[in-house]
């Protein structure tokens, strides 16, 4: 049983870890490679790190959340401490499959003393507000439960949970349009309560990217009865490669007239 004013506050509290890869030219968002270049797909790497950062703290203004970023690949802490703002706490988690950095994540957030945990990812700067405080409010229901945000490519984008259950990450096609749904299966056979929240979108290919730039720069919208978040870095992002770099014109070039929006 907590006992301490900071062991009561933090088991009341959702901890939310953005699954975070530094920014490395070559080895960062490299599915938008072309149109972009390694470089400016580095740099839109640490805009979202930012943007999302900022998303989390937003929310912790309506909710108890706690923000974390959950890392790597070893030894590039600096990198962090230099671009996420103070507030976000860091806990390395690098290993080999996908789903062991996620249950690694979890499992430290849990282990802190946090009532809930989630892992987001660091594809959508702009997914609402609005939904992380969802997250956060239906955790805090009793009963062991979890809350699942699918992703438009099959995917999901955040996976909240009360507890370390090793079999949701468990016999996962990762990368594979059927996360979502082999993860809402092992939570059946867990026999766990399920929240599903609005589908939002991953910015990972020519596609994604365009949507993000209608949605930043054209006063698009991907989901119209949702608010999405300003993701002021990403936009600043965009203004800057549109006007400097023909970004616009890279993206809608014929070489990529046929990518999935």
């Amino acid at each position: 049983m907590p006992t301490t004013v900071s062991e009561v506050a933090r088991a009341s509290s959702c901890a939310i870890a953005v699954m975070a890869k530094a920014s490395i030219p070559g080895r960062s968002k490299t599915r938008l490679v072309p149109p972009l270049s390694a470089e400016e797909a580095a740099l839109f790497n640490t805009a979202f790190l930012r943007d999302i950062a900022d998303n989390i703290l937003a929310a912790s203004q309506t909710v108890e959340i706690a923000g974390y970023a959950a890392f790597g690949p070893p030894n590039s802490r600096p990198f962090f401490e230099s671009t996420l703002p103070a507030e976000v706490g860091l806990i390395e988690a690098w290993l080999p499959n996908f789903g062991d950095c996620l249950f690694a994540a979890v499992r430290e957030l849990l282990h802190c003393g946090y009532g809930s945990a989630v892992v987001l990812n660091s594809d959508s700067p702009t997914l609402p507000t609005s939904l992380l405080v969802e997250t956060a409010t239906v955790l805090r229901r009793d009963g062991d439960r979890i809350v699942l945000g699918p992703a438009q490519d099959g995917g999901y984008y955040l996976l909240g949970v009360k507890a370390a259950h090793r079999r949701l990450f468990d016999d996962i096609a990762w990368s594979t349009a059927q996360v979502a749904q082999q993860t809402l299966d092992r939570a059946a056979e867990l026999g766990l309560s399920v929240h599903v929240l609005p589908t939002w979108y991953d910015v990972d290919d020519v596609g994604s990217l365009r949507l993000l730039h209608t949605e930043l720069l054209e006063d698009g919208s991907f989901a119209p009865e949702l608010r999405p978040n300003q993701a002021r870095h990403t936009q600043l992002l965009l203004q800057e490669l549109t006007e400097s770099a023909q970004l616009s014109d890279r993206l809608n070039s014929e070489a990529f007239a046929g990518a999935a929006e």
